[in-house]
């Protein structure tokens, strides 16, 4: 932080010398005060200040001091009271009236010299009138219009006007801390704004890239009022990458804070004062976090445009298309394409170097393949290389593609968990135990979902239609076949969490209530790096029928939207059903990939029992899996559970599993199941089946 003791004297110059003129003048006042007063002696003037007492405050070692003349080789600096007058459009009778007000902030024996020409003590500032006659300007005049709302100095928020319910030359002026923080040096953010607005910091290597120039260009128009369409890029990177190139100080709002801030519409001037005070610019975003469709949003994001006004620039982002009845003023619209997995390497390299991370990952490939699938800014990256440089450490070894990953889950917000179930994925591909058809298929769903940003982003290869870059696949197969499973896999490969979507809280009896909470879901799901499930999904995606009565319109109006919706869904998305045909054909159009789950054969039963089973249960010598897995015909889900059951058998008797446990267990199943017990399939266990 730069101070006044630090800075040159040459560089508060113009500063010290308009004060010395003001000093002058309350010289010159406080001479006439005497002169004019009838009862100079009166003892009962001592109670505020005596012309004696006013002179020896005069005489009394000052808070500046006169610059001395440097001569002609003097460097050609320019003060801050200057760039001030520059900024905000102040003329010199302006710079005069707020350095009388300032003065007391400076220089402590303004105050008694205030009291005494007000003749009241007690009031130790300027009014507006004492202003006025400090500056020669007479208070019937045009100066004091200098005072009203809309002039420069009070617009601004360079000088407040305190006591309104005064006469309007007996009212207080006063001067934000901010301001003559500013003048004598301080480049710190006001102090009124913390926790609303943060400086952004310049760790990362100047972006120079089209976009980025073409933002900054923008910005230096007209109002300076972008708007950055998010179509899966980094906008809040690229917004201030551009003001940075501009030479201007980015400065980042929180949309959040800014709406429950307890006065918003004051909080909105002090940051667009901030902003022309410290030659910056504004950023906010995105756009979704003030609700700007709602009356309460559209009328915060108006105040912070009007307030802004062109003084600095302002760029707001989002995926919201702009409204012109947001502000009186229409920005120029640039759309943020996801960047080039080359730049997000860079990005990832950078943010790891600055958490300490020294022994990254050494092969640019290994990290690309580590990060591919995500959609991250920089502001998550920032953080999620911090993590994953901290997990790590913890272990004393090199960050790991894992470590970058459980980082990066972390990154997730807690929305999408209120309205989903969360799952960690625990296991694997060779977990599985499919025909290669569908393997083959959920690898091209992995296969999709790493790689969308470059085909469908950069590539453009879905333009048209307002279709999103999400990925929508459908599994189709039996109760048990593995479908969820396979589900929590792809999301496993990807790094992802897999949310499960519960349609119990979803599906709404009154109208409409559904499409909301679907909604809901969508709009969080597109903001996190997550798989999301809808199982059972014929339950909301089923088919349109004719319409006979309201009930048959409302549910077919419910699949129309949801036809619309995962058209433009933004993320990762797959839909489990057991009846395949339910579904409209209309989906099936717009599903990137499906999945075929069929019963398992013989040979896949063997292989899903000594999977079930699992390496730590002790088997009895006899133990014919092989036969088990001929006789019953049983889905993935079912042989789990007559394993479990069999295990709690072997768990009772204290004796190794054994063939009867398992088909024992087998049988349970069947009835659980309502299935017909065929004496072809137990053949010689069924007597003792009948007796257990």
């Amino acid at each position: 932080m730069t101070t006044a003791q630090q800075l040159p004297d040459t560089a508060l110059a113009d500063l010290w010398e308009r004060l010395g003129h003001i000093e002058h003048r309350v010289r010159l006042a406080v001479a006439l005060r005497r002169e004019d007063d009838p009862e100079p002696d009166d003892p009962f003037r001592g109670q505020y200040l005596t012309p004696a007492a006013a002179e020896r405050v005069l005489d009394s070692r000052d808070a500046f001091h006169p610059v001395p003349d440097l001569g002609p080789d003097a460097p050609p600096e320019r003060g801050r009271l200057a760039e001030l007058a520059a900024r905000f459009g102040l003329a010199s009778p302006d710079l005069d009236l707020l350095l009388v007000a300032m003065a007391p902030d400076i220089d402590a024996r303004f105050e008694r010299l205030y009291g005494y020409l007000n003749d009241d003590l007690t009031r130790r500032r300027a009014t507006i009138g004492l202003a006025l006659e400090l500056c020669g300007l007479p208070g019937a005049g045009p100066g004091r219009f200098r005072f009203s709302p809309s002039a420069p100095l009070v617009a601004s928020g360079l000088v407040e006007v305190l006591e309104p319910e005064r006469p309007l030359l007996s009212r207080i002026l006063r001067v934000p801390d901010r301001i003559t923080a500013h003048l004598l040096g301080d480049d710190e953010v006001d102090a009124r704004v913390h926790g609303l607005v943060r400086v952004a910091g310049r760790r990362e290597e100047p972006d120079t890239g089209q976009v980025t120039l073409r933002i900054a260009a923008a910005a230096g128009t007209g109002s300076g009022l972008v708007h950055l369409l998010d179509r899966g890029g980094d906008p809040a990177r690229l917004a201030t990458a551009a003001l940075a190139s501009a030479g201007l100080r980015p400065l980042v709002v929180e949309p959040a804070a800014l709406a429950a801030a307890p006065e918003p519409e004051r909080a909105v001037r002090i940051l667009a004062t901030e902003a022309r005070l410290s030659g910056g610019g504004l950023v906010l975003g995105p756009l979704e976090t003030l609700t700007p469709e709602q009356p309460k949003g559209a009328a915060l994001l108006g105040a912070l445009c009007a307030a802004v006004g062109g003084g600095s620039p302002l760029i707001l982002y989002g995926r919201k298309h702009w409204d012109p009845l947001w502000a009186a003023e229409s920005p120029v619209t640039v759309r943020v394409r996801p960047p080039d997995p080359a730049d997000a390497v860079r990005r990832w390299r950078g943010a790891l170097a600055d958490a300490g991370a020294s022994d990254a990952p050494e092969a640019d490939d290994r990290l690309a393949e580590a990060t591919r699938a995500y959609r991250l800014d920089s502001g998550q990256i920032r953080r999620a290389a911090s993590v994953a440089s901290r997990l790590a450490a913890l272990e004393g070894r090199p960050v790991a593609p894992d470590d970058l990953r459980t980082a990066v889950r972390a990154q997730n917000g807690a929305g999408l968990a209120r309205l989903a179930r969360r799952i960690e994925p625990a296991v694997g591909w060779d977990d599985l135990v499919l025909p290669p058809a569908t393997r083959r298929q959920l690898s091209d769903l992995a296969l999709r979902a790493r790689h969308r940003d470059q085909v469908l982003g950069r590539w453009g290869m879905r333009p048209g239609g307002g279709r999103g870059r999400g990925i929508v696949a459908l599994f189709a197969g039996e109760s048990g076949t593995g479908k969820t499973m396979s589900a929590e896999v792809v999301a496993a490969d990807l790094g992802m969490e897999l949310y499960v979507v519960d349609l119990s809280s979803v599906v709404d009896k009154y109208v409409g209530e559904t499409e909301k909470n679907l909604e809901r879901i969508f709009v969080e799901a597109s903001d996190v790096n997550a798989v999301l499930l809808f199982d059972e999904a014929d339950a909301v995606f089923g088919k349109r029928s004719q319409v006979k009565d309201a009930q048959d319109r409302h549910a077919n109006v419910e699949s129309a939207y949801l036809l619309q919706r995962v058209e433009s869904f933004d993320g990762i998305a797959v839909l489990t059903t057991n009846l395949r045909a339910n579904l409209d054909e209309a989906f099936t159009r717009r599903l990137d990939v499906v999945a075929d789950f069929p019963v398992p054969d013989a040979e896949q039963r063997l292989a899903l029992w000594e999977r079930c089973l699992g390496t730590e249960i002790p088997r009895a010598p006899g133990l014919d899996l092989a036969t088990c897995a001929e006789r019953f015909e049983l889905t993935g889900g079912s042989i789990r559970a007559c394993a479990v059951t069999a295990a709690y058998q072997a768990a009772e008797t204290g004796r190794p599993l054994d063939t009867e446990q398992l088909v024992a267990a087998v049988l349970a199943e069947y009835r659980k199941l309502g299935r017909l017990v065929l004496e072809s399939e137990f053949g010689p266990w069924m007597e003792r089946t009948r007796r257990r």
